[in-house]
C-alpha cells in the first residue's frame, strides 16, 4: 500500500510559466523517500492552456 502527496504548481497568468521550480520540488521530495510518479494539468484556462499543474508523488506505508 502506499501513500500518496499532490503538489500544486501555480502558472503566470500572463505568461503560463510555473511560478516554483518543479524540478527543486521534486528533487526535494525525492531527498525525502518520495518517488515522483506523475505531472498532471487537472484544469484548463482560456484558450485550452493548462491553469495549474499538479506533481504527484508515493511511497510506502511503513
Amino acid at each position: 500500500m502506499y501513500e500518496y502527496k499532490f503538489v500544486k504548481i501555480e502558472l503566470g497568468t500572463w505568461n503560463s510559466k510555473p511560478k516554483e521550480d518543479y524540478q527543486d520540488i521534486i528533487n526535494n521530495y525525492a531527498s525525502k523517500g518520495w518517488r515522483f510518479v506523475q505531472i498532471f494539468a487537472p484544469s484548463t484556462k482560456g484558450y485550452g492552456h493548462a491553469a495549474y499543474f499538479e506533481l504527484i508523488f508515493e511511497k510506502p506505508l511503513n
